[in-house]
């Protein structure tokens, strides 16, 4: 059976970054329905966090919401996923005309 490998992105996704400045030795409190998301969707695929952060820090945020078992790893290498969970990213549709356009427009979730 095929395992689908997903990338979720930290900051933005399962924290409330975006509430405060950034800081490299702190992240924040984890984002409200989290912990359920990543439970349920743990069932369906292989979760990998995805971070630019400090891997021993993003661990250890991991392991003090409980989110550990979920995880298969932390990495700040992107691999080759079924898919990735980001708030700062734009999905390629198979053409550029529109694409300057987003990439001017673009606004991350908490920013609209």
């Amino acid at each position: 059976m095929f395992t689908k490998k997903i990338l979720i992105d930290l900051d933005g996704v399962l924290n409330e970054y975006g509430k405060d400045k950034f800081n490299e030795n702190y992240i924040p409190e984890i984002k409200i329905g989290a912990y359920e998301f990543i439970e349920k969707l743990s069932k369906q695929a292989e979760l990998y966090l995805f971070t630019s952060r400090n891997l021993m820090l993003a661990t250890k945020w991991l392991i003090n919401n409980n989110l550990d078992k979920f995880f298969k790893d932390v990495t700040n290498t992107k691999l080759s996923s079924y898919l990735y969970i980001d708030d700062r990213c734009i999905c390629f549709k198979g053409d550029y005309c529109n694409l300057f356009d987003e990439i001017e427009e673009f606004k991350p979730w908490y920013r609209k």
